[in-house]
């Protein structure tokens, strides 16, 4: 089986869509297949280039994979248009250069978001004749709505819906990460064929381990540290997390934590220091190989969203679940369903800035509960959410497709 994946995002970059179809890839190759990557130059988050990177394309190999980039426009700006331009200049150059350098292939996955990728991923499924499997990690337009990026009814919510019926519609299968992702496709679009293609983690990499180490780098002098590490955007609603941190700036022995970047980082850093909070601390990214180290020093692992955001479940609610870590997530839907039914933290809803300060003053005083639910995550891990059991079984689905 050859499988081709068309992504905008992909290593040396950090990210959720870069590690999930990383090891996808990397997955189906030590199962015997070839697998190739079309994908743009490394730029996320910060916007630029990564050095050693650039020109119109390139290519290079990644744990047996061939990786084939092309050029964008980077940005790391909030402005809804620049980063539309991002996302066209990859469309563009992803349908020029795969036509010519990518190689044919039985299966075309495409990565949904950006949304519009879908037009080039369609023209390349039929130039290459190959199936496409358009896979879905967030609902857009839908999404965009639900975060204040997209009016309703407007010019580009009515194309994007359109767009994203083409796509959907055009698709030999539609793949979904979550399981309400995949109940919304299937009751808006009831002739699509679907599966669900569950995020999970690496349970070898994120695993309970001695962190005395990073914990010292850290220097928290055996202070409690509720954690947040990943993109500082708008989606995260980090901004929370500052206004329940003020609210608990008293409390001895809290220390709040941001590992990461994005466009939100530097406005978050100023309003720290404009409050005078001195129990936050803003740390730069760090690497992929770092991170289940990170997480293993924290005490409590903070999964927020800014809002009700449909289908969505953070890859970070795995990770800590695999660290043995007590989670406070800030969000509704399946991803507090998970929590509450695995027993794994507390949840609040997005804007509750009480409730999320209680959460976590609960869980820095109750060490044993901190212990019962990273138990807990950990099994659920294990036995549900294992990432290479769930690749697997998504593989030997499209060996029996082939088959049949």
């Amino acid at each position: 089986m050859h499988l081709a994946i068309c992504t905008q995002y992909y290593p040396p970059e950090v990210g959720a869509p870069q590690n999930r179809l990383s090891e996808l890839a990397r997955l189906f190759v030590l199962s015997g297949h070839r697998v190739s990557v079309l994908t743009a130059m490394p730029n996320y988050p910060t916007g630029k280039v990564h050095e050693g990177y650039g020109g119109f394309w390139r290519r290079e190999s990644i744990d047996g994979v061939d990786v084939l980039r092309t050029s964008i426009y980077p940005t790391q700006s909030t402005d809804f248009l620049k980063r539309l331009v991002s996302y066209f200049s990859f469309v563009f150059s992803s349908a020029i250069v795969g036509t010519f350098l990518l190689p044919r292939a039985d299966f075309l996955m495409l990565e949904s978001p950006p949304l519009f990728l879908g037009l080039s991923g369609f023209w390349l499924s039929r130039v290459k004749r190959a199936r496409l499997i358009f896979n879905v990690s967030d609902l857009w337009p839908e999404s965009a709505v639900q975060l204040g990026f997209v009016r309703r009814g407007g010019v580009l919510h009515k194309v994007s819906s359109w767009l994203e019926s083409f796509c959907y519609r055009k698709a030999w299968l539609v793949t979904g990460q979550s399981k309400s992702i995949v109940a919304d496709i299937q009751g808006r679009f009831p002739n699509c064929q679907t599966y669900h293609l569950s995020n999970g983690v690496d349970l070898e990499r994120f695993a309970e381990r001695d962190n005395t180490q990073t914990r010292d780098a850290l220097r928290v002098n055996g202070d409690c540290v509720a954690l947040y590490a990943g993109l500082h955007g708008a989606a995260q609603g980090l901004s929370q997390v500052l206004d329940a941190a003020a609210l608990l700036s008293k409390e001895p022995g809290l220390r709040f934590i941001f590992v990461g970047d994005g466009p939100e980082k530097k406005s978050l850093i100023a309003a720290t220091r404009e409050r005078g909070l001195d129990n936050i601390e803003f740390l730069t990214p760090c690497a992929a190989t770092e991170m289940p180290a990170l997480l293993g020093a924290a005490d409590i692992v903070l999964v927020p969203l800014r809002s009700f955001i449909s289908g969505a479940v953070p890859s970070k609610l795995y990770e800590a679940m695999a660290s043995g870590k007590a989670v406070v997530l800030v969000a509704a839907g399946e991803a507090a369903e998970i929590v509450r039914d695995h027993g794994v933290g507390l949840t609040v809803e997005p804007g509750d800035i009480d409730g999320l300060a209680k959460a976590v003053l609960t869980l820095a005083n109750e060490p044993h509960a901190r212990r019962i639910f990273g138990e807990n995550g950990r099994r659920a891990a294990e036995q549900h959410f294992n990432r290479e059991t769930l690749v697997n079984r998504f593989r030997e689905f499209l060996e029996r497709e082939m088959c049949a």
